[in-house]
This record gives structure tokens, C-alpha cells and sequence, in this order.
């Protein structure tokens, strides 16, 4: 019997089942022992990453064991994001728990159990959404590709013996192909209700006010129980700390701080993959709900605010081989340390996510937010591009590509890559799934390859003009410079690729690259429905967010540039900065009997089903909107008498 445990007054609290316990004999004498455990709650992901949560009163589970774990519970395929698959007509989704990842206890600790003074508790069971006999949802489609991986490099081992002797070990020794899995998880956290203003926010940034400084008061309190809930729960929080965005927060005339407005980050440890997702859910949940029973309000969004650093969930993805020995073996790192950055095995790897990055985007960069945050100038990756180190002798991470080596001389096991363009709001369970495919295909060509890992060092590091065995021409894929910085706009489109400038570019890859989309399909892991269902999800959610959010917001960052000089105080100067800004106003906003505004165009668009047009429409409005702040904060600059009291809203 393996359950976390918390000593209270009273006995203990339950967190964690772990899979091998999940029995029914053993669930049944659990839950009568612990009464505080009222409901419970299986939760699916859906294909935009929602988790379902049905409260259904554990005495149902108790008097029915055997349908919870191994039946299936029915549900309303209207509560679940499944456009095209649960329709009108046809919306009758099933509900089957998986027994093969670790379930939780979620408690309520603002709902006191009076029999037996403990926090209500709710089991929450992960579990597979099916629809018409066929799994639809997002961690079937991660399952799929774990097992998939896992039996074809399985095979690719035993028929290449070759390339298991030169990591030490003999096909026949495998007991287990292991792929492990990590996010790291930014946020913002501030103080309900208040605003803060962008230049004070961006000046804070660039001289790094915020970055690892020490946590205070409410924040700090928040941060040390979030940690603390999360070992409570098996996932061994590896460290808590503030990031680089955020302000001073102040402290009013009663010794409490307010006015809170900070980044952090929280890390835990590497698990399987199918439960580092199912993890990474989880803490998302006890974090948000930490920071609110302390008054704090935390956000998940990607690029909360436009100018200001936003927040990443940088993902690790490895793979390793246990032995029937015990032993474990990293295929990732190289057999010869020393001279090598990568096994075959591990450049196959990352050649085949590099390759197949267009159509892998969609699946981790899918809404209007997560792509503001893909801007140079952050931190943020913005084109295909990798970095292995300066020398191989000293590791080094560039933080200014997409996917990056991290290792570690002295721990040949530590070996992995890290993806730096996901966020809080990415799908993980179809990233990883999208990730893991591609990798594989890579795998297959190196092994087929023949070369050795000094020839796929030189096959990776190729300058855009040369051919290639498997990468393409016309694309370079690795740079160990400052891509920002070394490069021009320009030099990196063209020796990169173009990135996306919004969600529809994204999902045209998904058509415009069948060959690539293949490596995604093998297996079955991904098919034409689930693709069609989440791309219609997705770009509904486009137009939705332009029409219902963007638009509004936009409207009101027109409404608030005022003309703000007095005619007889004004110099020419305001004049002049004044006409710039009110010709900007007037093209995004203002309708005529001869032209329509840049809003009404695109509303138009959106009603007319022109994805086509609406992209292109959304990245001039954001040109122009851009422009519109530039000019407006140069004319208010020049002002003198003016109340400069405003702030930005921070949602």
C-alpha cells in the first residue's frame, strides 16, 4: 500500500492512489475508512486541453465498483470540446477511467466535513473520453503515441543491434523502453482588481528588478504552500522562484503588502509522460487555488500583458532504456561523452522535431495568446532552430532557440531537450504526443542512415544551401549565436523558415505539409478526425477571441487616446503628434459612407467565414493598433499639463 499521507488532528488525509493499489477490494476499504471523501470526479481532455469534472457522490462509486473501473460512465458530449465528433445529433460520450496512471484526492479546504472535521475531498479519476467506440480525446491520443513509440524503437533496437552495443548493452537485455517527461510552469500572480503601469512594468524587466529576488508576505506564504501541497501529492516540487517580470509591491499604513504584481515559476520533478501531463493538470489546479484562498489572483496566460515578459512552461522530453538488470540507460546521451553531443538515436531525435515543427506548432502554439508571447525581444523562440553548445566538453544552454540540449557531463542519465515554445495554456497531452511522433521518424531515418554520430553532428549543423539525407534544403537548424541579436528579421526567415504571424498561418501548415503531418499519423496516433476536430476547435476560438475580445479591447485603447492640449497652449509639435494618432483612430475604428474600418472589415471576415482574409486583416489591426500606442505615448510625452494617471489592466 503506497498512499501520501498529511498528519492532521484528526487521522490522515489521502492524496495520492498510486495505479498498482487500484483494486477493488483495496478502493473500496480506502474510501470507507476516509468518509471525508464525498464525491468523485473523472475527468477526460478534451481537444482543447479542458479537464471534464462531473461531481458524482462517492456512495454511487462505492455501491457500483466494478462500472468505474472497468465500465463506462455516460456524459453529454455538448460539456466537451469536440467540434465535428460530439454533435447535436450524435453527442453520447463515454467516460472509461484509466487504472494505469496514479489518481488523485482533490480537497475543498474552505468546505469543512462536520462529521469528521476535515476538508471535503473529491476523487478525481483520469480517465479516456470515447465517442461512437473510437478514444477522442487528449490523453488518448498521448497513450497512443507512448505505446507506439515505445514498441517501434523497440523493434528498431532488436533489428540494430549495432546501436545498442555501442551504448553497452545487447537487445535482449531491454526489460522496458522508458520516455520521461517535465514542464516548467510561469505565471503572474498580482492582487485583485489593481493596474499596473506597462513602462514601469517593461523598465522593471530590463534591469531585472524581479528576476530571483526573494518572495515577501502573502506571495511567499503562497509559494512555500503550493510547494508543500505539491509533495503532498508524489510530485516532488524540485524548486519555487520569481521570474523576471514584475514591480515593487508596496506596504500600506496597517504593514501589509499590496499592490502585487509578480512572475514566478514553480518546477517539479520528471515522471512518465502520460503522468508528467496528467501532473502538470494537476498542479496547475493546486497553485491557482493556493493564491486565491490567500487573496491573490494567478493567471495562466501566456502574454498577459503586450511589452511585458510573458510566461512559458518550457517542456523536457527523454527517452531511456531499463534493463532487465535494473540499469537504466539514456539513449539520448552519447556513448562517448567526450566527443559527442548525442547518441544516433538522440540527433535522429531531434531532427525528426525539427523537421516536422510546422505541423507540430498548431498542437502548442494554438491561440491568438500563445502566439503575442512568440515575439523576439522575450526570451521566446520564434523560428526552427536548435543549439547543442559551444564545445562538447562544456555544456552550454542558449535560451534564444526553440529546442535546446540540456546535459550534463557528470549525469550521462540527465540528458534531454527542452522545447521553449509551449505555455501554460498548451495542450500538453497533444504536444507531447505531436513531439514524440516526430522524434520517432527522425529515429527511424538515422538508424536507417547508417552514419555515425560525428556525420549527423555535420547533418544538423548544415548551412541552409546544402543537401541533406533527411533535413531540408533551403533550411539551416542549429546556431549556437544570439538569434536575436546575430541575426536580422530577415536572415532568420530566410534561414529558419517564416513563423506564423497568427493562428490561421499555424493551422495552413497542417494542409500545407502533408508529408509532414504523416510522421503524426503513423501509428494511429492522430487521425483526420481528432485533427479536423481541433483545428475547427481552434479556429472558432480564433474568431471568437477577435470578435468578442480583441475588438473590445482594441475599442477601448481607441476610446482612451483623447485629445489632450488646449489650442492656445499647443505647439505645432502636439499638433502634428495629435494628427498621427487621430489618422489611426479613425482607420481602426471609424466607419464611413465611402470606407470601412479596419474593425468592421474584420468583423465582416469573421461572418463571411474568410479565415484567409481575417488573418490578414488581424495582423494589420495589430500594426496599426501598435502604431496608434506609439504615436499616443509620444504626443502625451509632450504635453505638460495632463493627469498621467492610467495604468494597464492586467487580466
Amino acid at each position: 500500500m503506497v498512499i501520501n499521507t498529511q498528519k492532521s488532528a484528526n487521522d490522515t488525509l489521502v492524496y495520492t492512489i498510486k495505479s498498482k493499489d487500484l483494486d477493488k477490494a483495496y478502493l473500496t476499504e480506502l474510501l470507507l475508512a476516509h468518509p471525508e471523501i464525498k464525491f468523485v470526479s473523472l475527468f477526460g481532455i478534451d481537444l482543447a486541453g479542458n479537464d471534464t469534472d462531473e461531481k458524482i457522490p462517492i456512495c454511487n462509486m462505492l455501491e457500483d465498483m466494478d462500472s468505474f473501473l472497468n465500465g463506462v460512465i455516460q456524459t453529454d458530449g455538448s460539456s466537451v470540446v469536440l467540434p465535428g465528433i460530439a454533435t447535436l445529433n450524435n453527442g453520447k460520450v463515454d467516460i472509461i477511467a484509466d487504472t494505469t496512471s496514479n489518481w488523485y484526492v482533490d480537497y475543498n479546504y474552505e468546505h469543512i466535513d462536520i462529521e469528521t472535521n476535515k476538508p471535503v475531498g473529491t476523487l478525481r479519476i483520469p480517465s479516456f473520453l470515447q465517442h461512437d467506440g473510437q478514444m477522442v480525446d487528449s490523453r488518448s491520443v498521448l497513450k497512443r503515441s507512448v505505446d507506439h513509440f515505445k514498441n517501434t524503437l523497440l523493434e528498431l533496437l532488436c533489428s540494430n543491434p549495432d546501436l545498442t552495443e555501442r551504448m553497452g548493452f545487447k537487445p535482449d537485455e531491454i526489460d522496458e523502453i522508458v520516455l520521461t517527461s517535465a514542464t516548467e510552469l510561469e505565471f503572474w500572480v498580482k492582487t485583485p482588481n489593481d493596474k499596473a503601469d506597462k513602462e514601469e512594468l517593461s523598465a522593471s524587466q530590463v534591469l531585472q528588478e524581479q528576476y530571483w529576488k526573494r518572495t515577501k508576505s502573502i506571495v511567499r506564504t503562497s509559494l512555500e504552500q503550493s510547494l508543500l501541497l505539491m509533495d503532498k501529492y508524489g510530485l516532488d516540487a524540485e524548486m519555487g522562484h520569481k521570474e523576471v517580470g514584475g514591480i515593487k509591491s508596496r506596504i500600506d499604513i496597517g504593514g501589509k503588502i499590496n499592490h502585487i504584481m509578480e512572475q514566478l515559476e514553480i518546477d517539479w520533478k520528471y515522471s512518465t509522460t502520460l503522468q508528467a501531463a496528467d501532473n502538470e493538470l494537476m498542479s496547475r489546479i493546486m497553485i491557482k487555488e493556493t493564491f486565491r484562498r490567500n487573496g491573490l489572483e494567478v493567471t495562466f496566460m501566456a502574454k498577459p500583458i503586450e511589452g511585458v515578459a510573458g510566461s512559458g512552461e518550457h517542456t523536457h522530453v527523454g527517452v531511456a532504456v531499463k534493463l532487465k538488470s535494473g540499469k537504466r540507460v539514456n539513449l539520448f546521451a552519447a556513448p562517448n561523452k567526450e566527443e559527442d553531443y548525442l547518441s544516433v538515436i538522440g540527433y535522429g531525435a531531434l531532427m525528426g522535431f525539427l523537421k516536422h515543427y510546422e505541423v507540430i506548432n498548431p498542437f502548442i502554439s494554438s491561440t491568438i495568446d500563445s502566439l503575442n508571447r512568440l515575439k523576439p525581444g522575450f526570451e521566446a523562440p520564434v523560428c526552427i532552430v536548435t543549439s547543442l553548445g559551444h564545445s562538447v566538453n562544456i555544456p552550454s544552454r542558449n535560451r534564444t532557440v526553440l529546442v535546446g540540449l540540456v546535459r550534463d557531463m557528470e549525469n550521462p542519465l540527465s540528458t534531454r531537450f527542452e522545447v521553449r515554445s509551449p505555455n501554460p495554456h498548451t495542450n500538453t497531452y497533444l504536444a507531447l504526443a505531436s513531439i514524440y511522433q516526430s522524434m520517432l521518424d527522425g529515429i527511424k531515418a538515422a538508424a536507417a542512415s547508417g552514419k555515425t554520430e560525428k556525420e549527423l553532428e555535420k547533418e544538423i549543423s548544415k548551412p541552409k544551401d546544402t543537401e541533406s539525407f533527411y533535413l531540408e534544403y533551403g533550411r539551416a537548424y542549429r546556431s549556437e549565436e544570439d538569434v536575436f541579436e546575430h541575426y536580422s528579421a530577415e536572415e532568420r526567415n530566410a534561414m529558419f523558415g517564416t513563423p506564423p504571424a497568427t493562428v490561421y498561418d499555424n493551422f495552413k501548415n497542417l494542409s500545407n505539409y502533408p508529408d509532414k503531418l504523416s510522421a503524426l499519423t503513423q501509428g494511429g496516433v492522430f487521425n483526420d478526425r481528432i485533427i479536423d476536430s481541433f483545428t475547427k476547435a481552434s479556429l472558432l476560438r480564433w474568431t471568437m477571441e477577435i470578435c468578442s475580445r480583441i475588438i473590445p479591447e482594441y475599442m477601448h485603447i481607441v476610446r482612451s487616446c483623447r485629445k489632450l492640449h488646449q489650442p492656445d497652449a499647443a505647439c505645432d509639435l502636439d499638433v502634428l503628434l495629435w494628427d498621427k494618432a487621430e489618422s489611426l483612430r479613425r482607420l481602426i475604428m471609424k466607419d464611413t459612407c465611402d470606407s470601412k474600418s479596419l474593425f468592421t472589415s474584420l468583423r465582416e471576415a469573421v461572418s463571411n467565414g474568410d479565415y484567409s482574409g481575417v488573418s490578414r486583416l488581424q495582423s494589420e489591426l495589430s500594426l496599426n493598433i501598435d502604431e496608434l500606442s506609439k504615436a499616443y505615448s509620444a504626443y502625451k510625452r509632450n504635453l505638460i499639463d495632463i493627469d498621467d494617471a492610467e495604468g494597464t489592466f492586467f487580466n
